[in-house]
């Protein structure tokens, strides 16, 4: 059982906007499960199977279904890998080893890799899932070999006290009419899709949830190519600041400004000015 409104909720609520979300993803999709020592990986494959591999990391309550609007034009080209988060909404299992840090997340990433058979990949991630992905590129660099990062959280820059302010009730005391309204307040005129903003607002009531938190990863040390594209209003962080930090510390750094989104309106919303960077710069 989960909570909306301060009372009990049937989860599988969840389960039914996850289901009407996953109906959106393209033909020929497939659901694989990746055992791992924290409990079953649930990752949403697309694309050719001699594709190049693109992992997506999503952010916190998105799921791996929020790249939907994102997988025909980068299945064209890669073999898709969108993965539910370990500690997360989804149907990423957290079962056999606890999960207690970030370093547990690293040991996490390893095990998915290789469950998958991928010994090389390319890595995109947004917003938390960005924040792990430097930190497995950091962990692990020879398995990557391009670094996209979709308005990345707590990696140049911390979270605006605005923004904390206006997130605070939804992890206080989630409900989907908190959720919805904090979505409209960040988003604005963006107006994301609304199956996927019913997944969102019901992910921050599911049990069990544990986001790891963690200091900022030292992007210094980065020695892969890296594409930082940032929402324009974002409320998360100031884009231009955030930029300016990116292209100073990037050893390798490219920096793009996504002009009229927000943090909470990407990947999903205008997916073709998200997707064309992305694809010039993985190749």
């Amino acid at each position: 059982m989960s909570r909306a409104r301060g009372r009990p909720v049937s989860l599988s609520a969840f389960d039914r906007a996850y289901d009407e979300l996953l109906a959106r993803w393209p033909e020929f999709t497939k659901e694989r499960d990746v055992v791992t020592p924290y409990g079953r990986t649930r990752v949403h494959v697309h694309g050719p199977a001699d594709g190049r591999p693109l992992v997506l990391l999503p952010g916190g309550s998105a799921t791996g279904l929020v790249w939907f609007a994102n997988a025909p034009a980068l299945g064209k080209r890669y073999r898709i890998y969108a993965v539910d988060l370990l500690g997360d909404a989804g149907r990423t299992e957290r079962r056999g080893v606890p999960l207690r840090n970030a370093d547990d997340l690293m040991v996490w990433m390893d095990a998915l890799l290789d469950g998958l058979g991928l010994t090389r990949t390319h890595l995109c991630g947004h917003s938390y899932g960005a924040w792990i992905a430097v930190r497995y590129a950091l962990h692990a660099p020879g398995r990557i070999d391009r670094l996209a990062l979709v308005d990345p959280t707590q990696v140049f820059a911390g979270f605006r006290p605005g923004y904390l302010l206006r997130a605070l009730p939804t992890l206080v005391r989630p409900s989907e009419a908190r959720a919805r309204a904090f979505l409209a307040w960040e988003t604005r005129d963006a107006h994301p899709d609304e199956d996927w903003q019913r997944l969102y607002t019901l992910a921050g009531m599911v049990p069990g949830r544990k986001l790891i938190a963690g200091g900022r990863p030292r992007v210094a040390g980065l020695r892969m190519p890296v594409l930082t594209l940032l929402a324009e209003h974002s409320r998360a962080h100031h884009a231009g600041k955030v930029a300016d930090t990116a292209r100073r510390t990037l050893p390798q750094g490219e920096v793009a400004v996504l002009r009229g989104a927000t943090h909470h309106s990407l990947p999903l919303t205008a997916p073709a000015e998200l997707n064309a960077p992305l694809m010039g710069f993985l190749g």
